[in-house]
C-alpha cells in the first residue's frame, strides 16, 4: 500500500514557478536533499503520493499532486557535476527552482498534476489534517484559527499523511480538475 506525504514548497519556491512560466505544466522531477534548506524525502517510495502545499495570506494550498515514480538520478538528469560550479542537474534546468541547487540535493521522479495556485484547503479540512510519524503516533497543525494557518513551523518539512487525510487532499485535487 502506498503512503501520502506532504512538503512545503516557500515563497521563492513558487515565485520561481510563476516567474518561469511552470503554473499549468506537470513537474516531471523534484528534489530532495541532506541539507535543512531542502526536506529530505524520508520513508517515501516509488508508488507515494506528494502533496506540494504553499500558505499565501494564512490559507494554505495544494500546488501540485505527485506520484513518485523513480529515486534514482536518470539519464533525463543531464550529466553529473564535474565541479561546484557546473548544475546539478542540467537535464532538469525549466525545473531547478524544486531544489536542484541545493546541498545534495537528490532528483525524485515523478508524475505531477499541473502547477496551481488556485486550489486552496478549505479550514474545517485544514483544521482536521492529521500526520503520523513511523512509530505511528500522530499529529494535527498547529497554530489553526479560523480556519487560516497563523504559522506555518508546522508544514515545514516533509510528513506522512494518515490515510484518512490523505483521502481528504485527493477529494480535494479531484474536485479542482473538474
Amino acid at each position: 500500500m502506498s503512503d501520502a506525504f506532504t512538503v512545503l514548497w516557500t515563497h521563492d519556491v513558487c515565485r520561481a514557478l510563476r516567474r518561469a512560466g511552470r503554473a499549468g505544466q506537470r513537474p516531471p522531477v523534484a528534489f530532495s536533499g541532506v541539507h535543512t534548506s531542502l526536506p529530505a524525502w524520508s520513508g517515501a517510495q516509488m508508488g507515494d503520493e506528494v502533496y506540494a502545499v504553499h500558505v499565501n495570506r494564512r490559507a494554505v494550498h495544494v500546488v501540485s499532486r505527485m506520484r513518485i515514480t523513480d529515486l534514482e538520478r536518470g539519464e533525463c538528469c543531464g550529466a553529473a557535476p564535474g565541479s561546484w560550479e557546473e548544475p546539478a542537474f542540467p537535464g532538469h534546468a525549466d525545473w531547478s527552482m524544486l531544489g536542484a541547487g541545493c546541498c545534495g540535493a537528490r532528483p525524485v521522479h515523478v508524475e505531477g498534476t499541473p502547477v496551481r495556485f488556485d486550489v486552496p484547503i478549505p479550514g474545517d479540512v485544514l483544521a482536521e489534517l492529521t500526520w503520523r510519524n513511523g512509530r505511528g503516533r500522530t499529529r494535527q497543525l498547529k497554530y489553526v484559527a479560523d480556519g487560516l494557518l497563523e504559522r506555518s513551523i508546522s508544514l515545514q518539512g516533509f510528513y506522512r499523511l494518515t490515510p484518512d487525510s490523505a483521502d481528504e487532499l485527493a477529494r480535494i485535487m479531484d474536485g479542482a480538475t473538474r
